[in-house]
């Protein structure tokens, strides 16, 4: 079964940090450009970050450039979301997905059609 399934999310102070996991099963993540999302309360779904297939390239929206990092583990078959300095603005579900034919250009301009496999999503609170 093709799936998606993201972890590490959590209860946080601002300025602290935490790691998201977007692990698969089912399928080789290497092969696709694999992006992180989140949904705010109240807010529509955004893009955040993703990592192209072989690393070449990436790309974050600017509220979070300098202060995340995504990252791929070959061998554990998982793509990670490094967050530190988190601010109360972060506090979202998170999701992952991948895509073979799309990219991220900014928080809404991402073609959601292109993107599947979407996780269950976990959730990351940042307290002020």
């Amino acid at each position: 079964q093709v799936q998606l399934v993201e972890s590490g999310g959590g209860l946080v102070q601002a300025g602290g940090s935490l790691r998201l996991s977007c692990a698969a099963s089912g399928f080789t993540l290497d092969f696709y450009t694999i992006g992180w999302f989140r949904q705010g309360p109240g807010k529509e779904r955004e893009g955040v970050a993703c990592i192209s297939s072989g690393d070449r390239n990436t790309y974050y929206i600017d509220s979070v450039k300098g202060r995340f990092t995504i990252s791929r583990d070959r061998a554990n078959n998982t793509v990670y979301l490094q967050m530190n300095s988190l601010k109360p603005e972060d506090t979202a579900v998170y999701y992952c997905a991948k895509t073979s034919t799309g990219w991220m250009y900014s928080e809404t301009n991402y073609g959601f059609a292109s993107w599947g496999s979407w996780g269950q999503g976990t959730q990351v609170t940042v307290s002020s």
